[in-house]
């Protein structure tokens, strides 16, 4: 089906449905990228009740497009909305940032690195490792994810040569999300 000059149509209630069109599925997509951020959390119930909305929303905005097909308006529309809305569903859950994560430090510094870092009320587990140019210190940091953007730049400025890596923790133990630590063995 070709689709010809004349099939573009920029009457009023063309562009009020394909506005409608693009919102409808700036949201859905938004949802997506909620949903599929639960999802991979493992977090099940609140996966299913944004996949419930996201499919209700996606069936309406598909039905009106398809209604619809001889307009390419309504198909640019569909796919601003999608792009939109990938965009701001990244942006949602970077704000809401739930989870938590490891930040692994490897440092030639350690033992200064470690001790400012547990000054500032980071809890700091320090390791020994072997790197390409010999021993380093490797420190795991298990922080929420709102505050772990914030230790790349706090440890480059206190070792601008240490490498970093960030992981999303899946699960934990109860012990280390509520800050209580087990009694050190012999004690």
């Amino acid at each position: 089906m070709a689709i010809s000059l004349e099939a573009w149509d920029f009457s009023w209630d063309a562009l009020g449905g394909a506005a409608l069109i693009a919102l409808a599925r700036m949201f859905d997509m938004s949802l997506a990228v909620l949903r599929m951020s639960n999802t991979a959390a493992g977090r099940k119930k609140s996966a299913w009740i944004i996949a419930f909305f996201e499919a209700l929303i996606w069936v309406f905005v598909v039905a009106g497009v398809v209604q619809k097909i001889n307009n390419p308006v309504y198909a640019v529309a569909y796919a601003i909305g999608f792009a939109s809305g990938t965009f701001l569903g990244i942006t949602a859950e970077q704000f809401f940032a739930r989870g938590e994560q490891v930040v692994r430090v490897f440092t030639h510094h350690g033992d200064s690195l470690a001790s400012e870092l547990r000054t500032r009320g980071y809890r700091v587990t320090q390791m020994e490792g072997k790197g390409r140019d010999g021993p380093i210190q490797i420190l795991f940091i298990h922080v929420p994810r709102k505050k772990a953007q914030q230790l790349p730049k706090l440890a480059r400025e206190l070792d601008n040569t240490c490498f970093i890596v960030i992981d999303d923790v899946r699960s934990s133990s109860a012990a280390s999300r509520s800050g209580a630590m087990p009694p050190a063995a012999g004690k």
